[in-house]
């Protein structure tokens, strides 16, 4: 296992005692990250995921735990992101679920909304549904549209319905009817029958998991629920009783979608709130570095093994949306995937990590991913039977990585088999295995931009002033590459950064977010009714975050809606004032709403009336305090001393600004697909001293990421033990 430490930054000393561990588990690599509250220093460490993902983290604790020389009991809290429920998806592995829906709906899941996400494919595939239709059974009931009974719920139907449950060997049920989330009376009968017969079987009420309009999409969200509910609570029973076995009694807590963080019973009954576990962490970590080093607009880029992601904040703030897709037809299209109603960080995803096989695409030109090599058999320089070109291949052959040093020297990289997986390819498009390879590196920098540009748009964000936050094994390699496309100047290297997602675990707070649909024209608002709406919502968010042991006074809560003109088929959500509920209030709520749609469609539509669609409720504990940080987060026992050093000398040396206290080595690197190698700089972070500069080329090493700075940028460290890497414009002589 990769691991290295460093002193513990004092954000992370002043809420807990005892130690933090937090586990990201990502398709490739597993990364961990241990702070060590009683000597003030921190440990990470990297090991390939495994086929059951409970094992490599358990095998990973242990080494990490021993490494460090901290005795598990001394463990205080435990904090998890996953892409088990993703992947589950996505590979359609979870259980035989039935899906128990209103008599005449059970189509549902086939219709879906009528729409096509791509208008001109006469081959279109939809994304199939995770219940095959014989098991969507149809139960005689019906709600209108305001909760009124026009159809009384039929038990004997139910009692034929178990029977057919048991001789198919269903191991989950959803429970969908329709206008649930106005009187979900039916629906809690329902389960009340199932379990009385089934009391094994795990029942999802979609009123409980997705309590909103939008029928297709509750039904899918709830259906999808149920399909991962027995693995992810199998997966987490597991961990709980393997941490307790290496004798960490610690509570574990699980990272949600939306950048907070749940018990194991919370995440245990809605795992599909899970989806963008690992991701989320990211995004925090990204957010907080982009606030430390001075940008308050970021986008923060998390590149690892099989994917990467992109998140923009805005002001220091992630967005947050409540309508996301999952398990894609095509990665790159919105609607083709399967929807869902949870809070998620808004992210975009994108089928390029270090992992991602080139090859060429159905006209013969080259294309990069979505496939990955993922963890097994990996990229073929692993060595480990891989051998399709991949991303991390081209960036051993461009001379980015050290085959001796790669995930902290653990791991051995065969430069001939990178060669020889590229050979087919090149052969193919008449080209050299290393200008492929070049190609290779441009193309997914050029696909991560072009997706990141799009998300962009889609927000209404104008991004000439954020700067790129990277995180990931493979997010500072590619940095630069992908900020130039983008047209920003400022890259954040931060402390961490090949554990990025590990370290965002650990600035999220335990919260919970709650939704009632209840459609209201704004003046027209029954006062009464919404506050006590909203007194439940709250009650009920606060009984989860207090089960995480947040005290009652340490709570915040938060409120918002959802409105649209009326006529209008989507919504703008609007933070809501404090205080009780009263036309005041919601005078306010429509001014602030009016603020909104300007600023996102450039006017608003004088006289038209407003209709709220949803109320949103979030609790949350209080967040990490991350305080003063130390001047040098990264300072290692091995450090030099901050202070003049010794030039350096030999070829490349003239690009250097100053090496207080690191020589640098040199090997040959290509930075363009038209010229030849450079002999390039390689730095180890470790020993930069803080007043170190140096002028691209070079190459920054670390135990779990290297950074490369091409020719034109410059990169320096930051007060925080950030690498700051900024474009040099022609003339530009800062």
């Amino acid at each position: 296992m990769a691991a290295h430490s460093q002193p513990l930054p004092e954000a992370a000393l002043t809420n807990h005692t005892g130690s933090l561990l937090a586990v990201d588990i990502g398709g490739t690599f597993t990364d961990l990250l241990l702070l060590d509250r009683a000597n003030e220093r921190s440990h990470a460490g990297k090991v390939l995921t495994t086929a059951d993902p409970a094992l490599g983290v358990l095998q990973g604790t242990r080494a990490l735990l021993a490494q460090a020389g901290v005795a598990p009991e001394t463990v205080a809290r435990v904090i998890h992101g996953t892409t088990l429920v993703t992947n589950a998806l996505i590979e359609r592995r979870g259980a035989r679920t039935a899906l128990l829906t209103t008599a005449g709906f059970r189509d549902a899941l086939e219709i879906g909304t009528e729409g096509r996400y791509d208008i001109y494919d006469l081959g279109l595939v939809k994304p199939a549904p995770l219940v095959e239709r014989r098991l969507r059974l149809e139960v005689p009931e019906r709600m209108n549209a305001a909760g009124t009974v026009l159809r009384p719920l039929e038990i004997g139907a139910l009692e034929r319905i178990c029977a057919v449950l048991r001789e198919q060997a269903i191991e989950a049920v959803a429970v969908c009817f329709l206008h649930s989330y106005a009187n979900p009376a039916h629906e809690t009968a329902t389960a009340e029958v199932l379990r009385e017969r089934l009391p094994e079987l795990p029942v999802t009420l979609s009123h409980r998991v997705a309590p909103a309009l939008r029928e297709y999409q509750r039904t899918s969200t709830a259906v999808a629920n149920a399909y991962v509910q027995p693995l992810a609570a199998g997966y987490l029973r597991r961990l709980q009783e393997g941490l307790a076995t290496a004798g960490i009694g610690a509570p574990l807590h699980i990272m949600l979608s939306n950048g907070g963080t749940a018990t194991v019973d919370t995440a245990a009954a809605f795992p599909i709130r899970l989806v963008e576990s690992g991701p989320a962490g990211g995004a925090l970590a990204g957010a907080f570095w982009g606030r430390r080093s001075g940008h308050d607009d970021v986008l923060a880029f998390d590149m690892g093994g099989t994917t990467a992601k992109a998140v923009y904040a805005a002001r220091g703030e992630l967005a947050v949306t409540v309508e996301s897709e999952v398990a894609r037809v095509h990665r790159f299209r919105r609607g083709s995937g399967l929807p869902l109603l949870v809070p998620a960080v808004q992210m975009i995803e994108i089928g390029a990590g270090g992992g991602s096989i080139a090859r060429l695409g159905p006209l013969g030109l080259p294309t990069v991913g979505p496939d990955s090599a993922g963890a097994e058999p990996g990229p073929a320089c692993y060595g480990r039977g891989g051998r399709d070109p991949t991303v991390t291949d081209a960036d051993l052959l461009l001379g980015y990585l050290d085959p001796l040093r790669f995930a902290g020297g653990t791991l051995t990289l065969d430069v001939d088999a990178a060669y020889a997986a590229h050979r087919e390819l090149a052969a193919a498009l008449g080209m050299d295995p290393v200008r492929v390879a070049w190609g290779v590196h441009e193309l997914v920098n050029e696909n991560m931009a072009s997706a990141a540009r799009v998300h962009a748009a889609e927000r209404g964000l104008d991004t000439r002033r954020h700067a790129l936050v990277a995180t990931g094994g493979a997010g500072p390699v590619h940095a630069c590459g992908v900020a130039r496309r983008l047209g920003l100047d400022s890259v954040v290297i931060p402390p961490l950064a090949g554990i990025g997602s590990a370290f965002g675990l650990l600035l999220a707070p335990i919260a919970f977010d709650l939704t009632r649909s209840h459609l209201a024209r704004l003046e027209r608002v029954d006062l009464p009714l919404l506050a006590a709406m909203l007194g439940e919502m709250e009650r009920e968010g606060r009984d989860r975050v207090a089960a995480a042991g947040v005290a009652e006074e340490a709570m915040t809560v938060q409120r918002s809606a959802d409105l649209r003109y009326v006529g209008q088929g989507y919504e703008i959500r609007v933070p809501m004032p404090t205080g009780m509920p009263d036309r005041a209030l919601l005078d306010e709520v429509r001014r602030r709403f009016e603020r909104e749609y300007a600023r996102f469609y450039g006017q608003t539509s004088e006289g038209v009336p407003l209709e709220v669609v949803n109320w949103r409720v979030s609790v949350a504990g209080p967040a990490p305090e991350h305080g003063r940080l130390p001047e040098r987060l990264l300072q290692r026992g091995d450090r030099a001393a901050a202070g003049p050093g010794p030039a350096a000398s030999g070829p490349g040396s003239d690009a250097v600004a100053a090496l207080p206290g690191a020589l640098p080595e040199f090997r040959d690197a290509l930075f363009d697909g038209g010229a030849g190698f450079v002999r390039t700089p390689v730095y180890q972070r470790h020993l930069l001293a803080a007043d170190f500069g140096a002028a691209g080329p070079a190459i920054i090493e670390e135990a779990e990421s290297t950074t490369v700075v091409p020719p034109g940028w410059s990169a320096a460290v930051g007060a925080d033990g950030c690498l700051l890497l900024r474009f040099r414009a022609a003339g530009d002589g800062t």
